[in-house]
């Protein structure tokens, strides 16, 4: 039996619990954000703990924005992260900003939590909604993996969730890995500027490569405004 998607787009009961406790690791590579003014606004998308919006308040950016679906996080990262403010998201994806009011998107390790295609789109959508012409995107997710544990768990919960490539955490998450080919569909409508792979841990402290991707919306493309 197939598992709506649409059911675990938006896992606040695990992030508000089991999930407030987890340490992230992707990097930032501190050259695709030369360009960015220290002024810029710079919007933490699915912040967690606020560790990305502290690194670029001490790299000098000095309005950065986080924003997550839960509560225990947001506390957590205004405790740990005082240079940066942080918002509870109420009506995931919806973000109460005004068309074309973001410099840059930060999606850090996102994508893997929402495991349905249509709540993937609705997020991009929001995301391109609030981004400037000529804004920037800064993706970092997981393509599938090589090793046999993932192959192994991908192909058990393939018929569950009807997707190859979503899987159950043991310790309760339901997440997804990506198809380099999906990720392009999902961001049709933006340009790529750089692309790169990473070594990283999981959230589980598993080893890991993380796909990077530098995106920017169109400068003429006013189509969504």
């Amino acid at each position: 039996m197939l598992i709506a998607m649409v059911d675990l787009d938006n896992q606040l009961g695990y992030w508000n619990s089991t999930g407030t406790s987890k340490t992230f690791g992707h990097p930032v590579e501190p050259s695709w954000l030369e360009g960015v003014d220290r002024q810029a606004h710079i919007l933490d998308y699915g912040c967690g703990y606020g560790r990305l919006a502290g690194q670029l308040t001490e790299w000098g950016f000095d309005n950065v924005e986080g924003v997550d679906v839960a509560p225990n996080l947001v506390a957590r990262a205004r405790a740990q992260q005082p240079g940066a403010r942080f918002t509870v998201l109420d009506a995931p994806p919806r973000l109460d900003h005004p068309d074309g009011s973001v410099d840059v998107v930060l999606l850090f390790a996102v994508l893997t939590c929402v495991p349905g295609d249509a709540g993937q789109r609705e997020l991009v959508a929001e995301l391109r909604r609030v981004l400037r012409p000529g804004g920037l995107l800064y993706l970092s997710d997981l393509c599938l993996q090589v090793d046999r544990r993932n192959r192994s768990r991908y192909q058990q919960f393939a018929t569950t969730y009807g997707s190859y490539g979503v899987f159950e955490t043991d310790d309760g998450a339901v997440c997804r890995h990506h198809t380099m080919d999906w990720l392009i569909d999902l961001f049709v409508d933006f340009d790529r500027v750089a692309t790169r792979e990473v070594s990283v841990h999981t959230m589980n402290g598993r080893p890991a490569r993380a796909t990077q991707l530098l995106l920017s919306t169109r400068p003429s493309d006013v189509a969504h405004r």
